[in-house]
């Protein structure tokens, strides 16, 4: 199982990009990852084919984050309706 999770946040652009995080994204689209590089890569092209809107009203935030195990809790990831 891989250890890294590629994040990608949609953020408001009024948002300050160091608050923009799981809880105050629009949206989160998370996926596993190997290496920091292929996180990296994912998180972007996870975000373009989901065909996420352009404009100075929204922004892309790409974080890499250590899997968390299971008896640690974690945020709740949502999708924006």
């Amino acid at each position: 199982m891989s250890e890294l999770l590629s994040v990608a946040l949609v953020c408001a652009g009024t948002l300050l990009a160091q608050d923009c995080s799981r809880d105050t994204a629009l949206d989160v689209i998370i996926a596993p990852a190997h290496t920091p590089i292929e996180c990296l890569m994912h998180a972007q092209t996870m975000a373009a084919q989901a065909g996420l809107p352009g404009g100075s009203d929204r922004y892309l935030k790409i974080a890499c984050e250590h899997r968390r195990s299971e008896a640690e809790p974690g945020p709740v990831t949502r999708r924006a309706s």
